[in-house]
């Protein structure tokens, strides 16, 4: 991580514990929006922006999904980082399909953080919206940049879908709350304890949020109202990357998803829609998990399972990003 603007140490999977074991996510420390009271030096400009963002993580899948529902793909450029974890955290080696880095010219993500604010202290994690004039971070937190990425560039994108239309917005935070707390983090709780009293409470929890998210989708389209909303990105991320990192490596295999038709339909139906079939890509999941040392000390990479376009398993159209 960085402290005080200098790369310390080996990256490590694990931020911060509590006394019994529990894993602790970091809060993010760029927050500021584009235009707007807040976001004064950040004017909605298309070709001023990139984002950086990695096919391994969820939080960052989330916003390659709303840019492109939000038709933003001429407007905000994206660099992909090596999924693969190394010493020094998020790297740019233009291998494994992903790309240089067009800003600094930087080995690493942490280079951009430290440039940005010469004494940031903490992880260097992505998804990263860079302002290319100003050379800094706007903003590294996901659940800021869907809004971002809904909101703030509506003069330049019009006509595209709300993704957090105001009548459900009561509805949506309450949904959210539940299924970041039980599922969407629950499954790095359940990866990364460091007791067995841990495990077993996350792991109680990503499958009680399973059973919650069922019997909602197994009689309703969508997680919120009768419409396409963020709050089914934020659970579509986390389901899709289920059966390729989180059953086996994070040890959340009390049931298969396969016991879940309604999910089943609800993830299949997703990866049908462009935008999100496209922020799939099994190899640099399964490469990015599975190089994690704790978790994976021999860096040996599963060859399944096979992700499919009917949902997670056992027919024969493979997703195409």
């Amino acid at each position: 991580m960085l402290v005080n603007g200098r790369w310390t140490d080996d990256w490590q999977p694990v931020q911060q514990a509590d006394a019994q074991g529990r894993f602790i996510r970091q809060t993010s420390g760029f927050r500021s929006r584009i235009g707007g009271d807040n976001g004064r030096d950040f004017p909605a400009v298309a070709g001023r922006y990139r984002l950086y963002a990695a096919y391994i993580c969820p939080w960052a899948s989330r916003v390659l999904i709303a840019r492109r529902l939000k038709r933003l793909e001429s407007v905000i450029d994206v660099v992909m980082v090596d999924p693969r974890l190394s010493p020094q955290g998020w790297a740019l080696t233009g291998a494994f399909g992903t790309d240089l880095d067009p800003s600094l010219q930087a080995q690493y993500l942490h280079s951009l953080y430290s440039h940005a604010d010469p004494e940031y202290t903490g992880r260097a994690t992505v998804p990263v919206l860079w302002d290319t004039s100003a050379e800094t971070i706007v903003n590294n937190e996901s659940a800021d940049l869907l809004r971002i990425l809904d909101e703030d560039f509506d003069a330049l994108t019009p006509g595209t879908p709300r993704l957090h239309p105001p009548h459900l917005a009561a509805a949506m935070t309450e949904t959210e709350q539940w299924l970041y707390r039980d599922f969407n983090n629950g499954v790095y709780q359940a990866g990364f304890a460091s007791t067995q009293q841990a495990y077993e409470e996350a792991v109680e929890r990503v499958f009680s949020a399973l059973d919650r998210l069922e019997q909602r989708l197994s009689r309703h389209d969508w997680l919120v109202g009768s419409q396409l909303t963020g709050t089914d990105i934020r659970a579509f991320v986390t389901l899709v990357r289920f059966e390729l990192a989180y059953r086996d490596l994070f040890r959340c295999n009390l049931r298969p998803l396969s016991d879940y038709p309604g999910l089943y339909r609800y993830v299949d139906r997703l990866l049908s829609i462009p935008a999100f079939a496209a922020s799939v890509r099994p190899d640099q999941i399964k490469a990015g998990y599975y190089s994690i040392k704790r978790l994976n000390p021999t860096g040996i990479v599963p060859m399944g399972p096979q992700l499919t376009s009917t949902a997670l398993g056992g027919l024969d159209r493979p997703v195409q990003a």
